[in-house]
């Protein structure tokens, strides 16, 4: 790839640190950040390549949507074979934020729909605001979710409930999405992306092995039979309490250096 394709790639995506938290700003507000291939390889760049201080990211929306899904100006006619490496290509790069080394948290405004909305399930933890609204157009106009979703977002929200919004269109509302597992967080106008950065901040200082396991471990203990999500959680747990860090925080926390656990 010359030199020029990079930069045109790297254009799409605006990237800033802020202490240990890496922002990535989808930067294609013209078009309400709608997805192309260009995008995606850009994110598949970034989280290839997280800097080593790096302890936590968040995606965002460049102006007032955080993403309308795949840009179908850019949608060329496709065989099948074309169509399967197409998604795949997808796939792959959506593993990257769902299995990155750090925690990702997505702050969502506006349209997070169709493939917006698989890019936001693919991140750990979700912000909204009230302008958000959840969408899968895709039923509408003759294709079918691409990027994942059909796997993460059933495991958030429910086959049922996604089912409905394929066959029927139906869009979600900032609030209903808080209720109904589209986001964990729903914030006041204008809060998505400073909750966001909060959150991120606080995950960053967490011990990074404790990070790891609750990453990685966790979602493969849940989808295991119980005995062998129960040998996992034992072996996880004994590496995590016999890391250096955890005594030191077990050490500070015995010797009330750190607060209790209190309702906020």
């Amino acid at each position: 790839m010359g030199n020029a394709a990079t930069a045109d790639r790297a254009a799409l995506l605006e990237i800033e640190t802020s202490g240990s938290v890496l922002t990535v700003g989808l930067n294609r507000p013209a078009k309400r950040n709608a997805l192309n291939d260009g995008i995606i390889l850009a994110i598949q760049d970034c989280f290839s390549n997280l800097p080593d201080g790096i302890g936590a990211v968040v995606i965002h929306g460049i102006g007032d949507h955080f993403s309308s899904g795949l840009d179908l100006s850019e949608l060329t006619e496709q065989d099948a074979t074309e169509g399967l490496r197409h998604s795949q290509m997808w796939h792959r790069v959506f593993d990257r934020i769902q299995y990155s080394r750090v925690p990702v948290i997505a702050a969502l405004k506006g349209a997070v729909i169709g493939g917006g909305l698989e890019l936001a399930c693919a991140a750990h933890i979700r912000v909204a605001e009230p302008s958000a609204y959840f969408a899968l157009p895709e039923g509408q106009r003759g294709i079918f979710v691409g990027g994942g979703g059909s796997v993460r977002l059933p495991r958030l929200i429910g086959v049922a409930r996604m089912t409905d919004m394929m066959l029927t269109g139906r869009v979600y509302s900032a609030t209903e999405g808080a209720s109904y597992g589209f986001a964990q967080y729903l914030t006041e106008e204008g809060g998505a992306l400073p909750k966001a950065m909060e959150l991120a901040a606080k995950v960053a200082s967490n011990a990074p092995l404790t990070n790891f396991a609750v990453l990685q471990a966790l979602p493969m203990i849940a989808e295991a039979n119980p005995q062998t999500g129960l040998l996992m959680e034992s072996l996880m747990a004994t590496v995590a309490q016999s890391d250096k860090e955890a005594k030191l925080r077990i050490r500070a926390f015995l010797d009330r250096k750190t607060a209790k656990v209190k309702p906020t």
